[in-house]
């Protein structure tokens, strides 16, 4: 995959695309297309095949088409995005339409093609994709590095803790290793929530987007600060909130089979969502 420098663009030499048709020809063709621009090019007949490719090669973009015998490549965005979250999605068709187009913008794609492309129009969405998968992955450095450090911290102050004998009409408190909102305990290095004797286990952008919501408590967060911080790239509000409803209708789904209110995180119409304190007054919630 791309190399991440936090003061450098990334290197197409060191780019890593996916093709993905089940026509030779087009395979062949955007191949050739985007290895004279010096990227390091696969192929795959088949979203079957791209799969098991994905499986043993981290891919920086996928270009791929939508109509294809087996698996579509919408649902091969779909898979993706599940396994590898921050690898670029590009998908290409012949047979537009506005429930396809939304529909793979709300699963994470990068660009929509409509055949048939030209070269310039194929290497211009690449090196934008590969410019968006250079920032989530040099995101996730940056949000893996907070991480380590308020574990590390935590666990210093627990460390500390378990030295001093508090009184005996006090309860030993446990180490902190997390972050307490509530009734949720966040473990920031494992993707899990936990509430009781219950775990949440979440998607990795589900865990981000509630560590944000939860480092920022107190304030409305909009939905294109959101996806800026929580998905590594820039949209317009109402664009932003088509993509943040899907991942907050799902934790508000888990949170209420776990015996919690969904209205823990509040929706504020027009404005945003924000994480509501279980003391706070509900009136501000909302329904999606």
């Amino acid at each position: 995959m791309v190399s991440v420098n936090t003061h450098e663009s990334p290197d197409p030499k060191t780019a890593h695309i996916l093709v993905v048709d089940d026509e030779g020809a087009i395979r062949y063709s955007i191949s050739k297309t985007l290895q004279r621009v010096g990227y390091q090019v696969s192929s795959a007949a088949s979203g079957e095949e791209a799969l098991l490719m994905l499986e043993q090669t981290p891919f920086d973009v996928v270009l791929t088409d939508i109509r294809m015998p087996g698996l579509s490549g919408v649902e091969l965005l779909a898979k993706i995005k599940e396994r590898a979250p921050d690898t670029v999605v590009i998908l290409m068709t012949a047979f537009a339409s506005l429930g396809t187009a939304v529909e793979a913008l709300r699963l994470g794609a990068h660009d929509y093609l409509v055949k048939p492309v030209t070269n310039q129009d194929i290497r211009q969405s690449v090196a934008r994709g590969l410019e968006r998968a250079y920032e989530l992955q040099r995101r996730r450095v940056l949000i893996e590095s907070i991480r380590n450090s308020v574990r590390e911290l935590t666990e210093e102050v627990g460390l500390r803790e378990r030295r001093q004998t508090p009184p005996p009409s006090q309860p030993v408190q446990a180490p902190a290793a997390a972050m307490t909102i509530g009734p949720l305990t966040i473990f920031p290095g494992r993707y899990q929530i936990q509430i009781g004797e219950h775990s949440l286990n979440l998607t990795p952008t589900e865990f981000d987007l509630l560590l944000y919501l939860a480092a920022h408590r107190g304030r409305v967060v909009s939905c294109s600060e959101l996806v800026r911080e929580v998905r590594g790239y820039t949209v317009e509000e109402a664009e932003a909130r088509e993509v943040i409803r899907p991942h907050v209708s799902n934790l508000r789904r888990k949170l209420e089979n776990c015996g919690q209110t969904p209205d823990l995180i509040v929706n504020v119409r027009g404005v945003g969502y924000r994480l509501s304190e279980p003391s706070v007054n509900g009136s501000e919630a909302s329904s999606l």
